[in-house]
C-alpha cells in the first residue's frame, strides 16, 4: 500500500492526560505520536484538525467541554482539511471522547467526497478501544470502505510502533 497516495486526518491534544489511573502532563497528544509512526511506515501525508476554541489544558475540565461540544455537534475547527481526491487511503486518529471521535474530528470530515477511498481509523484510549470510531466512519464517510482499525493505550503509545507496523501490513 506505499505505493498509494494517502493522508493522515488526526485529532490530538497534549496537556494533561488520563494514564491508567492517574493524571500527567503530556508535551505530545499521544494521537500525533501514534500519526507520525503510521507517516514513518508510510510516507503519508498528515493533516492535524485543531480546535478554534482549545481545550482546557486540564483533564477533567477538557473531558466536560468535550461532552458539551459532542452534545451539541458545535466544535468549530481552525482550518478546513485539504483537498483529499488524490488520496486513496485515508487514516483517520483519534482519540477516544465520549464514546467516539473528537466533535472537531466529525465536523473536518463532514461533507468530503469520499467514493472509493480506504479509511483506516486508529484510536488512543485508556479503557475505550476503538468504541464508536469505526461505525462514526461508516456514517460519515459514505462511499468508503472503512477497514480494520487499530486502537492503542495512551500510556502505551511510545512503545506501539510495532504494533501500527503489523496493522499497516494486513492492508
Amino acid at each position: 500500500m506505499k505505493d498509494k497516495k494517502s493522508i493522515i486526518i488526526y485529532f490530538s491534544r497534549a496537556d494533561e492526560n488520563y494514564f491508567g489511573g492517574s493524571l500527567k502532563y503530556i508535551e505530545k497528544g499521544n494521537t500525533e505520536v501514534i500519526a507520525e509512526f503510521v507517516q514513518n511506515l508510510t510516507g503519508a501525508d498528515m493533516f492535524k484538525v485543531e480546535p478554534l476554541i482549545p481545550y482546557s489544558k486540564e483533564y477533567m475540565e477538557c473531558i466536560e467541554e468535550a461532552k458539551i461540544r459532542t452534545k451539541n455537534h458545535d466544535a468549530p475547527i481552525k482550518e478546513e482539511i485539504p483537498d483529499i481526491s488524490d488520496y486513496e487511503i485515508i487514516y483517520v486518529g483519534a482519540p477516544v471522547y465520549w464514546g467516539g471521535m473528537p466533535e472537531e474530528l466529525i465536523t473536518a470530515l463532514e461533507g468530503l467526497d469520499f467514493n472509493g477511498k480506504i479509511i483506516m481509523p486508529f484510536t488512543t484510549h485508556e479503557g475505550s478501544g476503538l468504541s464508536g470510531v469505526p461505525i462514526q466512519l461508516k456514517e460519515i464517510c459514505k462511499g468508503a470502505k472503512v477497514l480494520d482499525g487499530l486502537a492503542i493505550s495512551g500510556s502505551q503509545v511510545d512503545s506501539s510502533k510495532s504494533k501500527v507496523e503489523a496493522w499497516i501490513s494486513k492492508i
